[in-house]
C-alpha cells in the first residue's frame, strides 16, 4: 500500500491564541491511532522541535519531535545542499541556530557567506545595521520566512516581513525567503517526510501561505476556517483548496483522493 501523508500548520488550525480548537485534539488523536504520517509544519524558526512538542503537550496533544518541520530546519538543509560548512550571521534564536550548528553552519559575527534572517526578541538596530553592512560586503541574504506582523496592539515582536524590508531596503538586496509558501519548504518538508507530491495533502488556515504553497508543490490541499482565513473572500484568489472546512474536526479519513489512488 502507498503512504500517504499530512503536512499541517499550527496556529490557527490546531490552536488559536492560548485555546484549543474544538475537536483538533480528536484529530490528532485519529492520526496516531490510523498511523498516517503527518508532520506539523511551522514556519516559526525560533522554536526548536522540543519547544514546539512543549507547546502542543500545553493544549493536551501528544506527539513526537519527529512529528515537527520548522523553517529553521528547513534553512539549515538547504545550506547544507547548496553550501556545506558556509558561515553566517544570524539575527535569529533558539531553534534557528541549534539547526543550524547540527548541519554544520558556522555561526559567526564577521565576514559571514550568508546572513540569515530568523524571529527573535534580543537583536536590535545595530544588529539590522551590521547585518545591511555585511550584506553590502557580498554576504547572501536569507529570511526563514516572511511572515506579516499580527498588527495587534501591545504585540512585543514584529513579524520577519517588517524587520526583512529594512534590511532589503538599507541594501537593495532581496531576502530568499525558505518558509511557506516558498516551494524550498514544502519541498523540504516532503523529502523529510519521504513523501512524493501525489502522496501529501497540506492542512491550514492561510491561503497565502499553507494554501499557495501546496498549490506550488502539486500537493493537496485543505483549508480550516477555524484562523484566520475568511470563507467570503476566497472567491478573490486565483487558486483554490480542494477541500474546505470550519475546523480540523471535520476531516473524516481516508480522504476521498486517497481512496481514489488506492483503487
Amino acid at each position: 500500500m502507498k503512504k500517504y501523508g499530512l503536512m499541517i500548520d499550527m496556529d490557527g488550525v490546531i490552536y488559536a491564541g492560548e485555546k484549543l480548537i474544538d475537536g483538533a485534539d480528536r484529530f490528532v488523536a485519529a492520526l496516531l491511532r490510523k498511523k498516517i504520517p503527518f508532520t506539523f509544519l511551522s514556519n516559526n524558526s525560533q522554536r526548536s522541535r522540543a519547544d514546539a512538542v512543549e507547546h502542543l503537550a500545553g493544549y493536551g496533544i501528544e506527539v513526537e519531535e519527529k512529528h515537527i518541520y520548522t523553517s529553521a530546519m528547513a534553512t539549515a538543509t538547504f545550506l547544507q545542499d547548496q553550501d556545506p560548512g558556509c558561515s553566517a550571521y544570524v539575527l535569529g534564536e533558539g531553534g534557528l541556530l541549534k539547526s543550524l550548528e547540527h548541519a554544520g553552519i558556522k555561526v559567526v559575527e564577521k565576514k559571514p557567506d550568508y546572513v540569515i534572517l530568523g524571529e527573535g526578541h534580543e537583536f536590535n538596530l545595530k544588529q539590522v545595521h551590521e547585518a545591511v553592512d555585511m550584506i553590502l560586503a557580498g554576504a547572501r541574504f536569507i529570511a526563514t520566512n516572511r511572515d506579516p506582523s499580527p498588527r495587534k496592539a501591545g504585540w512585543n515582536n514584529l513579524g520577519i516581513a517588517a524587520t526583512a524590508a529594512m534590511i532589503e531596503e538599507g541594501s537593495g538586496c532581496e531576502a530568499f525567503v525558505i518558509g511557506k509558501p516558498s516551494p524550498v519548504m514544502m519541498r523540504s518538508a516532503s523529502a523529510y517526510m519521504g513523501l512524493q507530491p501525489a502522496q501529501t495533502t497540506v492542512v491550514g488556515d492561510t491561503m497565502e501561505t499553507d494554501i499557495k504553497g501546496g498549490v506550488y508543490m502539486g500537493f493537496k490541499t485543505i483549508l480550516v476556517l477555524s484562523g484566520i482565513a475568511d470563507k467570503e473572500k476566497l472567491k478573490a484568489y486565483a487558486f483554490k483548496p480542494n477541500l474546505v472546512v470550519d475546523s480540523v474536526d471535520q476531516i473524516k479519513f481516508p480522504l476521498a483522493w486517497w481512496e481514489k489512488r488506492k483503487a
